[in-house]
């Protein structure tokens, strides 16, 4: 890995890490964190087992994220045109560095205001009062609108339409790149969403997944998304020093959104689709049980497991927070290794 990749992410971690306390104690102030939850009867036993462990960790600040996004967002305008100038050599797969980072920087926002607008309804009672009041099926379908666009600028301004099938070479899939492109997009979204249950959990997985895609970007001399990689793993490990057991921020939906949404994107750009669903499966597992979970309770007419999604039924049969996060990111190490074997072969 070049020297100066490995600058920017220590750069960028320090930069975080002076920032972090400071907004920490600034959610404080406006009162931005995770409330007791009451469950009534008629809202049934998985809302209750969800509430109590969730409950423990009333009273932590939440939107982590947005640190994430912003100093990503600024370091990121600073240090790229200075990079350049100072003669760094330009490369991209594509040829339209542009093109490529509109569509990169696009998701990383875009997907975070929807996850802000999230926290807010939440943390500061606006679904109660009705204002904000947009229901679940909505922020769904408004999840797809930004997937297609994402998949459509893709398509038509990078002219990205193949799939990389290990052992089967490369596909070319025309216009039906889009959906697929989407329905991957918005897959990833909610399985990180999902998979933010635990402290450390989401974000300590994303972190080894991020290394695997920065060697891929790498290894494909793409500088801009070089770049973009090792100042966004930069200041997601200092967020995790403190998001780690017991969690003194979490992410938030702010994060979850974005920064699935994002590592969907990075996964389709590097031209790894393969890789990117066993380097992320984790969390694929995550929104698979509760899916699974779902289509068992209308379809049959009873729950496969007690809880969903899978950390949550780890927790409910005994495990120990920080047991399953560790296994966690243990697998995702071994998965990351395969992953980029399929990358590779």
């Amino acid at each position: 890995m070049n020297a100066l990749f490995l600058g920017i992410l220590i750069f960028s971690f320090l930069i975080t890490s002076v920032l972090v306390v400071p907004f920490i104690n600034l959610l404080y102030k406006l009162k931005f964190f995770r409330r007791v939850q009451k469950t009534t009867d008629a809202e049934g036993k998985h809302a209750k087992i969800f509430d109590k462990f969730n409950n423990i960790k009333a009273g932590t600040p939440v939107g982590g994220g947005l640190l994430v996004i912003i100093v990503t967002f600024l370091l990121y305008l600073i240090l790229y045109p200075l990079l350049s100038f100072m003669g760094m050599r330009i490369t991209t797969a594509y040829g339209q560095v542009k093109e490529e980072l509109n569509i990169l920087f696009f998701t990383f926002i875009s997907f975070g205001i929807l996850g802000l607008y999230d926290d807010i309804k939440k943390f500061f009672g606006f679904e109660k009062s009705g204002f904000f009041g947009l229901r679940l099926r909505y922020k769904f379908l408004i999840q797809w609108i930004l997937a297609f666009i994402i998949s459509t600028l893709m398509y038509f301004n990078l002219k990205i339409d193949i799939v990389n099938v290990p052992f089967f070479g490369v596909w070319r899939l025309g216009i039906l790149f889009i959906p697929l492109s989407a329905f991957i997009i918005v897959s990833f979204t909610n399985a990180f969403n999902i998979a933010d249950g635990l402290d450390g959990l989401a974000p300590g997985l994303l972190m080894i997944a991020l290394f695997s895609f920065w060697l891929l970007a790498y290894s494909a001399l793409d500088s801009p998304l070089s770049v973009f990689l090792a100042i966004w793993i930069g200041a997601l490990i200092a967020f995790l020093y403190f998001n780690v057991y017991p969690a003194r921020i979490i992410l938030g939906d702010v994060g979850a959104l974005s920064f699935g949404a994002t590592m969907a994107v990075v996964g389709i750009l590097i031209g790894k689709v393969f890789a990117l669903v066993v380097i992320g499966g984790i969390f694929l597992i995550e929104v698979g049980s509760s899916l699974f979970q779902l289509l068992s309770k209308r379809m049959m007419g009873r729950k496969i497991f007690a809880v969903a999604p899978f950390h949550l039924w780890l927790r409910n049969i005994g495990w120990e927070e920080p047991k399953i996060v560790m296994r966690a990111w243990l697998a995702g190490i071994i998965l990351a290794l395969f992953g980029l074997w399929l990358a590779y072969i």
